[in-house]
């Protein structure tokens, strides 16, 4: 049986993400399903399955802002504490990390549904064992997440 936690990385940045994937991908327990902008979020969910989604929540635009498109958030008309609520409630065994840089989200992430909240430039260990600890609990025996040797 394949005990490999499944990860989908969904993050407004291209090279936040290829440096979360390069960096999941040294723990052989963890198997990088997707990476994408928070547009794909929900259609990447569905067709992935994951079993932890690590989810940046940007900076919010200012509705003055005078694109459109950054007017709309993360998700097609969506901020990011929306496509976490969607989530959550369209597949509640999905274990939402969230991995920001702004702390000041933390308490409408948590609310909204997210099971736990990292700031970026956290320690690696802090995210594995955030996505250790917020697996499904039948995909992982406790403790299995160890570093791999690359």
């Amino acid at each position: 049986m394949d005990q490999r936690v499944k990860v989908l990385i969904i993050d407004h940045e291209v090279h936040t993400c290829r440096a979360l994937q390069a960096l999941l991908g040294a723990w052989p327990q963890i198997e990088v399903v997707g990476a994408a902008n928070g547009r794909e979020a929900i259609q990447l969910v569905e067709k992935c399955q994951p079993d932890v989604v690590l989810m940046d929540i940007p900076r919010p635009v200012p509705a003055r802002s005078r694109d459109p498109e950054r007017r709309k958030g993360s998700a097609a008309g969506m901020d990011g504490l929306e496509v976490i609520r969607l989530i959550k409630n369209g597949w509640p065994r999905v274990r939402m990390v969230v991995l920001t840089m702004y702390s000041t989200h933390r308490t409408a992430a948590l609310a909204v549904g997210a099971d736990a909240f990292l700031l970026k430039g956290c320690p690696a260990q802090d995210l594995f064992e955030a996505i250790s600890s917020h697996a499904a609990s039948s995909t992982l025996p406790k403790g299995a997440l160890s570093p791999g040797r690359p």
